[in-house]
């Protein structure tokens, strides 16, 4: 268990980890190719050319099937309505059974098509992404609950299924008995927490093919029972977005208000509360592209949300039906974020992933929250380092600039979350960001004189046989002492005394930040914001 968890324990009533909303992609992987879509046709239908107006026939042919079918069912196809999806059909599966259809939705969004391109009798195929009106078949399936299925009625009919574990997990925890209250996505309590873990690490690539199997067969009526056992032509799925979420249940609603207003605070120091620049992820390297970013958003309204993006994916963390806390990973590129194939065999490398950072972010918050150094031990990193072979080694100062803009550096994601090691090239861009100077003023060479202060300190470790460095976990706690103490007090009371903004004294109490309205009140009593910060008055 993390850290975070063991820190907060007695405040929770239980925790869990499951996967959260899933979306799989399904595609019929011969029809990719043009020729092998030329010889289905060839082969099973005897159609050739496959012209424009063949593929025009076979959507029409959905369109109808689609009419005829939801008359059949009784459960009219209805235009895509305002606002979320979601809460639109809530009403049609209160009272639905297993394996009923209770809503189809009719709504134009882009997919991947297959194209006639020529004239007479000469035509080719091409794969486009076209805007098309698509099917969306809401299901209260046997096994998963609340799903749904979305179906382009243009060949080769790709496809999206949705599904959602905790839904899967209700119906798991109901056939053994286990009792439980479910509200929206999460739960609030269990009679066995520890069933209810087993269960979500259950879940394994199977479950999810056999239901997507049985829908996807009875949604797109095209190919017969022996095209399918011998053409090949049943869909494959894909990760298209995933979510995976760790739940802190607690047992008063105070308690996880007052930690959630303490890691606002805590992560405003990382930058400025609406854009908190954090590098999340595996490692970072100039090529990277896409977001790179933390940000506090929806302020107003009563828990806001942090979320730190990385390239296609983000982690965000909230509170949510009052007392859970949520720190949920997702991501719409598993392979770019994660390095992990989008088959959705991968699913236990997939968990172990997403579980792994899951634990570096809390346990990181936990280090922002929480970090001791006794006065000895301080007094010794002060001092001068002798080494073996008689060398010595300057201590480390609290208010250098140099030392403390290469432990800005090295605190960031890139080499926490992912676990990444590093070189001094990796390092010294970001050094010299933060440090606000230029290669000629502050030299790769400097740069390594500096590391070499936190090495003879054992912050950080050089990889034998190597050029890399890692930091270690309790030098990260040191570097993160460091800046909390420069950052966090000697800097902003040093300016709030000598260079105050005079239009602060205008601004209503209410409307200030808990965290400025401490730092306000520091200068009239220190031993305040002492207490605050999480520091023991000498």
């Amino acid at each position: 268990m993390n850290a975070f968890y063991e820190h907060h324990k007695d405040n929770i009533r239980f925790a869990y980890r499951c996967f959260d909303r899933i979306l799989l992609h399904a595609m019929i992987q011969p029809f990719q190719q043009e020729q092998r879509a030329v010889g289905f046709f060839w082969s099973y239908r005897q159609i050739y050319p496959v012209s424009r107006q063949v593929l025009r026939d076979i959507a029409t042919q959905y369109h109808n099937w689609a009419k005829n079918r939801s008359q059949k069912w009784g459960v009219p196809i209805q235009e895509d309505p305002p606002g979320r999806r979601d809460d639109f059909v809530d009403r049609y599966f209160r009272r639905a059974q297993p394996d009923q259809l209770v809503a189809i939705i009719k709504a134009r969004e882009p997919a991947t098509i297959m194209t006639a391109i020529g004239k007479d009798n000469r035509w080719h195929l091409e794969m486009k992404r076209r805007w098309v009106e698509q099917y969306n078949f809401y299901v209260q399936d046997s096994r998963w609950g609340q799903m749904f299925v979305r179906v382009c009625p243009y060949f080769p009919f790709s496809a999206r299924v949705c599904l959602n574990q905790h839904h899967w997990l209700a119906l798991r925890l109901q056939e053994r008995g286990i009792r439980f209250q479910q509200c929206a996505n999460a739960f609030l309590q269990c009679s066995d927490p520890e069933a209810l873990q087993k269960l979500a690490d259950s879940l394994t690539a199977d479950e999810m093919i056999t239901c997507a199997q049985k829908w996807l067969t009875r949604f797109t009526p095209f190919f017969t029972s022996e095209e399918r056992k011998h053409a090949g032509v049943q869909h494959r799925l894909f990760f298209a977005q995933i979510e995976y979420c760790d739940n802190l249940i607690f047992r008063r609603r105070a308690a996880v208000d007052a930690l959630e207003q303490r890691l606002l605070d805590a992560n405003r120091t990382i930058g400025q509360p609406n854009k908190l620049t954090l590098i999340f992820g595996r490692r970072v390297t100039r090529r990277h592209g896409g977001k790179l970013q933390t940000v506090i958003e929806d302020l107003n309204l009563p828990n806001p949300v942090i979320r730190s993006h990385y390239r296609k994916g983000f982690l965000k963390q909230y509170v949510r039906d009052r007392f859970i806390l949520r720190t949920e990973t997702a991501t719409n590129n598993i392979s770019t974020d994660y390095g992990i194939g989008k088959a959705v065999d991968n699913l236990p490398q997939l968990r172990q992933r997403l579980s792994g950072i899951i634990d570096r972010y809390l346990e990181v918050q936990q280090d922002i929250l929480e970090t001791f150094v006794d006065r000895q031990e301080l007094r010794q990193l002060t001092q001068p380092t002798l080494l073996p072979n008689g060398r010595r080694i300057p201590g480390l100062k609290l208010d250098q600039p140099r030392q403390l803009a290469l432990m800005h550096s090295l605190v960031r994601f890139c080499y926490l979350a992912a676990e990444g090691t590093f070189s001094t090239r990796d390092l010294y861009p970001q050094t010299l960001q933060a440090l606000q100077t230029t290669p000629e003023q502050y030299k790769l060479a400097s740069l390594r004189y500096d590391l070499r202060k936190l090495r003879a300190k054992g912050l950080v470790e050089k990889i034998p046989h190597s050029r890399r460095y890692r930091l270690l976990a309790h030098g990260y706690q040191i570097c993160l002492v460091f800046l909390k103490l420069y950052e966090k007090i000697y800097a902003p009371l040093t300016a709030g005394i000598l260079q105050p903004f005079a239009a602060d004294q205008s601004i209503p109490r209410e409307k200030i930040t808990v965290l400025d309205q401490r730092y306000t009140a520091v200068i009239q009593a220190l031993d305040d914001l002492v207490d605050v910060v999480g520091l023991k008055a000498a």
